[in-house]
């Protein structure tokens, strides 16, 4: 070979692993978080499960994505291992697809079938996507030229790999080159190494068919090389699931032993009958439709024979990986999953259930704080003091999630959500440390012997319900992006204001008369500035929804705040007499 056909079968595969990168990335971008949310709803039965992996592997033109997205979602807590398992399975099958659509090189003859001919449609592909892309404005459309111009570069790609080698045809040389690998274990040991270079089973696979073009590859050299390269499934599965937790090891555990296992039964299957019968074809050169079939019975084969066995490896995994207690934050924050980040709809979803368990945190932290008032409980302030770091690490974690989801070329809505997120996690933190300044006081009043009076407690009683109420609001209002909800949660805010106002005058009428002393006092007015600042962050969120859901651009918080408050809408008046009835007109009727 000379130095051109060198570089032109490293050029062809470049472009082949190039094609197939962007034909896979550009559909999974198009179907947005469809593909993903289908697997983590429908897999409730184990042969679902099967059908779907294998569906979405077809499409997406990679087992390993399939199997990584699975570890993901066992990691994150939104898949049970039992559904991924088979899930996996199917990627196995779905993954054969490609060989199948390879195979397609082999049409030679009529004129029809030469027009299914890579040589014919692939340059087509790629001319026709390449001025689709730079003619189009919308996303969309340029993610379907992708897809033409991936489909198109991957045969081109594979044509060059063809005609890089064509000297090898007659070359006695490689020829006993390639002879070595009807050795098994050679030929299982260059599978597994051309995956774990490549880090595609289904491109390793395309490869070997594209050599196969030289005519130097028999059956008996290309079936442990495909076997091998199903072995090798697992390696860039077991690299991505570094820092899961012990549920998604256990996946990757039982991923290793589906690829394995299989491989091994039906190595020894194969070579068995050889001995023993033979295959008339075992020292036929094999095309690219034979490898492309060998892979597809092999994956179907290694499906039926693990399927019944699928409860053993799960127990097994558990015994190879046991069991261990997470703390709230390792469970919540593993939804903040890297391998969600290519679709910015799935990690905008994942960001926005950890936002939600934070606003669960802190209603969980204003009971908690408040109930500490009336009787100081060590217990309790640990737990709150446990919530509090978990929010302080979601905020953490999830700033830098949302920068990360940010750096993708994000459309109008999911720029709209990942803003709302943004602004969602400030507030709910800052909800927390309020929290935890209420927690404090009533520390403070434990260590110094203060008590309310029982007048005061009661008016705090009713001041606490309505901040619960706001709370529970403002949760329902985001986890729901609920425009409704979120609407009344301003009249509330105003409502938990006219109270503040109400019982700072009675808290001086008190100290005038001398019925309050100093320590109470300072106590009192620390529980209202931080009752009033949580109100204002619940405000705040409830904004947020409304922003998102405006149809203008031009959405400005403080222009909409102050329409509110001037009671232009009747349906504000109407929930601002209401909550003013709930607890405004009670607070009133107490005995000053």
């Amino acid at each position: 070979m000379t130095l051109s056909h060198w570089l032109n079968m490293l050029g062809g595969v470049g472009l082949f692993l190039y094609g197939m990168s962007l034909l896979g990335s550009s559909i999974e971008s198009l179907a947005g978080a469809g593909l993903e949310k289908t697997l983590e709803k429908l897999t409730s039965g184990r042969i679902r499960g099967v059908l779907l992996g294998a569906a979405v592997t077809g499409v997406i033109q990679s087992s390993s994505a399939t199997s990584i997205m699975v570890v993901g979602f066992i990691n994150a807590g939104i898949m049970k291992l039992s559904q991924g398992v088979s899930v996996m399975m199917g990627a196995n099958i779905g993954t054969t697809v490609t060989g199948q659509i390879l195979r397609l090189g082999d049409l030679s003859g009529s004129a029809a079938l030469a027009l299914f001919s890579p040589a014919t449609f692939a340059p087509v592909c790629v001319a026709v996507g390449a001025f689709l892309r730079l003619l189009s404005k919308k996303h969309r459309q340029k993610l379907i030229a992708s897809i033409l111009i991936g489909f198109g570069t991957l045969f081109i790609g594979m044509s060059m790999i063809e005609g890089g080698m064509e000297p090898l045809k007659s070359s006695a040389a490689v020829q006993s080159l390639f002879r070595q690998f009807e050795n098994p274990l050679l030929g299982v040991l260059l599978g597994v190494a051309v995956v774990s270079v490549l880090q595609s089973a289904s491109a390793s696979v395309g490869v070997l068919q594209a050599i196969s073009a030289t005519g130097s590859i028999t059956f008996a050299m290309a079936a442990p090389i495909v076997l091998g390269m199903n072995i090798g499934k697992f390696v860039p599965v077991i690299m991505a699931s570094a820092g899961t937790n012990k549920k998604a090891r256990r996946a990757v555990v039982i991923n290793i032993m589906i690829c394995v296992s299989g491989a091994v039964v039906f190595l020894a299957a194969m070579y068995l009958y050889q001995a023993l019968a033979g295959f008339s074809f075992w020292d036929k050169t094999v095309s690219r439709g034979g490898i492309a079939n060998f892979n597809t019975v092999f994956n179907l084969a290694t499906t039926v024979l693990m399927f019944p066995f699928c409860g053993l490896m799960i127990r097994l995994s558990g015994r190879i990986i046991p069991d261990a207690d997470e703390s709230r934050a390792e469970r919540e924050l593993a939804l903040l999953d890297a391998r969600f980040l290519p679709t910015p709809a799935l990690a905008l979803e994942q960001a926005h259930k950890v936002v939600c368990a934070m606003a669960d945190t802190g209603r969980e932290n204003f009971v908690l704080a408040t109930s500490l008032l009336s009787r100081y409980d060590a217990e309790k302030a640990a737990a709150l003091e446990e919530n509090e770091a978990f929010l302080d690490k979601s905020e953490t974690a999830l700033t830098e999630y949302v920068v990360q989801i940010n750096a993708h070329d994000l459309d109008h809505e999911k720029t709209r959500f990942s803003q709302e997120t943004a602004l969602a996690i400030c507030d709910f933190e800052r909800i927390g440390d309020y929290c935890v300044n209420i927690a404090e006081v009533a520390q403070y009043m434990d260590e110094h012997g203060v008590h309310f009076s029982a007048q005061g407690t009661r008016e705090l009683s009713y001041l606490f319900e309505a901040t619960s109420a706001i709370l529970d609001l403002t949760y329902t209002a985001y986890r729901n992006t609920d425009r409704a909800t979120a609407l009344r949660v301003e009249p509330l805010e105003e409502t938990i204001d006219s109270m503040l106002e109400i019982l700072k005058q009675r808290h001086t009428d008190r100290l005038e008369r001398g019925e309050c002393d100093v320590q109470r006092g300072i106590s009192f007015m620390d529980l209202f500035g931080n009752v009033e600042r949580i109100s204002d962050h619940c405000s705040n969120v409830a904004v947020h929804v409304l922003q998102r859901l405006s149809e203008t651009d031009d959405f400005d918080a403080h222009f909409e705040r102050n329409e509110m408050h001037k009671g232009v809408s009747e349906a504000y008046r109407t929930l601002f007499d209401c909550y003013r009835s709930l607890y405004v007109e009670p607070l009133l009727t107490e005995e000053k």
